[in-house]
């Protein structure tokens, strides 16, 4: 067997001193380049220089130092094709039998808070890196490619078992080293492509989706039991859910997933847009609001949130907006719920809330005022995109379109109600009211095909408790109908974005019915 070469070069360098050592003492050659090689030097070990190998020195710092035949040559040579290996040994060239490259940290460098400059961005993109990596992948019938410190340990397993001969590593390991080196050089371009538009081009949604993740969790299983499901993290610094801390209980099911994030959502948004009160609660069940509410104590807000529907609040999702105080944890007591998620738990609340088995308990610290984001849905076909983010309405320009007209405490209220009812699905109407020292929902219909129905939804939910309260519509009322359900049950103001061809009939409806009716001109749909 002839002697084996591994080329190792890397920005991230945790095990590769450990990796040279293994391999040298199997009897490998080892060849790097820059950092690397002085880190092998460092460690004690016995280290050909690249440019020795291709006799070219490095240049232009370091740009150009690996693009050259002698490397690429010796990864993509076909063993088992004689006129290959007759062409290498005329160039002089020798073979490479391993590939050990991670690629320069384009990501974290994006991700830097101040933004890193152009010109540091684009030094940061990689170019031998992912060449060497997909040449290898390539040929990795031929050539064990490695791309991450976790793949280490398994390879030199199997090569110690073969007295350090790569000819024999399984076929199937050889495939899945190669498909990871692949979804990792994947996931480098997507980065650098979505990167450069947000800062080159001038749009507003992206001109191409390029989507790439971290490696999938399995999940139980997804909306129902004979589906199969994972979870899957963004690249880069964990942010969301993926940064999400579990205490305890079962794993997160597909469905858990979903209504953390629609409670998430809200409560960003409760953050971003009602500053003005300390705490924030919201219920989540099948991804809708049930209940939400701000208040200047915890305990309220979570009392009034589940005031609103305690029915539906059976098996629910809770976020909080600060973190589960001890008299707050003891007032839930025994109340089912799915998940909670918060900035995190004063002492004794985490304890208390974990009495009850299977609780999953998640901090996420901090939850983040929300801002506007582009965010994709797949359908059948292709990818749909669309920014969101809180809702963008100008309450200086809201009108009053009644002749009983809305004072400054009512347009408050309406803009807590707007939060709320842009994370419930269209069609949508909610019930807000005042509290003692805050705001909270009190009815919430979501998703009816008919505008008025969801009016009556809401209604019912909301009981006696509707009297005197306000009806915030995510649409306008096409016909007076729903109106006149809500002077029904006694709401004293209607909150919608108007633009109806019948709005004056809606107008005139409010006004015969003593109602003070606002128009904001937005629309908050949710489908």
């Amino acid at each position: 067997m002839a002697q084996p070469r591994a080329l190792l070069s890397v920005w991230e360098k945790s095990g590769i001193e450990d990796l040279g050592r293994a391999l040298s003492a199997m009897g490998w050659e080892l060849l790097s380049t820059g950092g690397t090689a002085r880190a092998l030097r460092s460690a004690g070990l016995e280290v050909t220089d690249v440019s020795e190998a291709t006799g070219h020195p490095e240049v232009f710092d370091g740009r150009v130092k690996t693009l050259h035949p002698a490397v690429h040559g010796g990864i993509l040579v076909r063993r088992d094709r004689e006129d290959d290996m007759t062409t290498l040994a005329e160039l002089g060239y020798g073979t490479i039998d391993l590939v050990c490259v991670n690629l320069y940290p384009f990501e974290a460098t994006a991700a830097r808070d101040p933004p890193a400059s152009d010109a540091e961005i684009i030094e940061m993109i990689d170019i031998g890196g992912p060449t060497m990596v997909r040449s290898a992948a390539k040929n990795h019938s031929d050539v064990i490619v490695l791309t991450h410190p976790e793949q280490y340990s398994g390879v030199l397993n199997s090569l110690s078992e073969l007295n350090g001969d790569p000819s024999g590593v399984d076929p199937s390991t050889r495939q899945t080293l190669a498909l990871a080196a692949y979804q990792s050089t994947a996931a480098y371009d997507a980065a650098v492509s979505n990167e450069l538009e947000s800062r080159f081009a001038q749009c507003d949604v992206p001109s191409r989706i390029h989507v790439s993740s971290g490696s999938g969790t399995e999940l139980r299983y997804g909306e129902n039991p004979h589906q199969p499901a994972a979870f899957y993290p963004a690249v880069g610094e964990p942010s969301g859910l993926a940064a999400a801390v579990q205490h305890g209980g079962k794993p997160l099911s597909y469905n858990n997933y979903l209504d953390l994030d629609g409670a998430l959502r809200l409560a960003r948004t409760i953050v971003s847009t009602c500053s003005n009160f300390e705490h924030g609660c919201v219920v989540i069940k099948h991804t809708n609001p049930c209940g939400a509410s701000v208040d200047e104590t915890q305990i309220r807000a979570w009392e009034s949130a589940l005031a609103s529907d305690p029915e539906s609040a059976f098996g629910c999702v809770i976020a909080f907006t600060k973190p589960v105080e001890k008299v707050t944890a003891e007032a839930i007591g025994g109340h089912f719920f799915e998940c909670m998620i918060a900035p995190g738990y004063e002492p004794g609340a985490l304890e208390i809330l974990s009495a009850k088995k299977n609780r999953r308990l998640l901090t996420l610290d901090p939850i983040k005022p929300r801002t506007d984001e582009v965010r994709m849905r797949q359908l059948d076909g292709g990818w749909l995109a669309q920014v969101q983010g809180p809702p963008a309405i100008n309450w200086n320009d809201v009108k009053c379109v009644t002749e009983k007209q809305a004072d400054t405490s009512e347009v408050a209220l309406a803009c807590f109600g707007a939060a709320v009812l842009a994370e419930v699905k269209s069609n949508a109407i909610i019930l807000i009211s005042r509290t003692a020292t805050g705001c909270a929902t009190v009815g919430v219909g979501p998703g009816q095909t008919s505008r008025v129905e969801a009016v009556k939804i809401a209604a019912r939910r909301a009981g006696e408790r509707a009297n005197g309260s306000m009806m915030v519509s995510d649409a306008f009322f096409p016909f007076r109908d729903g109106i006149d359900a809500a002077n029904d049950i006694g709401v004293s103001t209607v909150v919608q974005p108007g633009g109806s061809i019948r709005d004056q009939e809606s107008i005139d409806a409010a006004n015969e019915h003593g109602m003070a009716m606002l128009f904001t001109g937005t629309r908050l749909f949710l489908h």
